[in-house]
């Protein structure tokens, strides 16, 4: 589906307005992510159609509605990753950062550098397992997370907005 402009990318993976792709470990990443969470969600729906007794509800209709849920949620965790991936972009530049994510509705956000209080890199137990991190950068306004990056990468873009935060420090001195 990447027939526009916006979608094509270079052998380094980069779009031609400069936007950044991620790896596609991501997705193994967010695949693991979902069969955990249906797991343990098929779990607790078996336990509550087991142990718990409600006479006044149709349980037939119930879990007619039960499955065809399961059914949209499993088809949700299969395709929204890959949507995901193909979506998700992000720009450093000196004055700031735009990030586009998002699978039904692409957000667009945007941190001015200068308004930069605090870069994190972190890394989660799955994202771990696929060598990937987050950066959180956090603002006066709030919070917003460059996600599923690799190791050397996530700690790259840390350090540059920490010298570019700096620099833009010592200038205002």
């Amino acid at each position: 589906m990447r027939t526009s402009k916006e979608f094509e990318i270079n052998e380094k993976g980069v779009t031609a307005e400069g936007f950044k792709t991620l790896n596609r470990k991501c997705l193994s990443s967010m695949y693991l992510w979902n069969v955990i969470a249906m797991a343990v969600l098929l779990l607790s729906v078996f336990l509550i159609y087991r142990f718990i007794n409600m006479p006044w509800i149709d349980m037939d209709l119930l879990f007619t509605i039960t499955v065809a849920a399961l059914v949209l949620l499993a088809a949700y965790f299969v395709i929204g990753p890959m949507v995901f991936f193909a979506r998700y972009r992000y720009r450093m530049t000196d004055d700031r950062i735009d990030i586009l994510r998002g699978i039904f509705i692409i957000r667009h956000t945007v941190i001015p550098i200068e308004r930069v209080h605090q870069v994190e890199v972190s890394r989660g137990p799955i994202n771990n397992m696929f060598g990937l991190a987050n950066v959180n950068i956090t603002t006066a306004g709030g919070m917003a997370i460059i996600e599923y990056l690799e190791f050397p990468v996530a700690e790259e873009i840390s350090d540059r907005l920490n010298d570019i935060v700096v620099n833009i420090l010592k200038e205002r001195e």
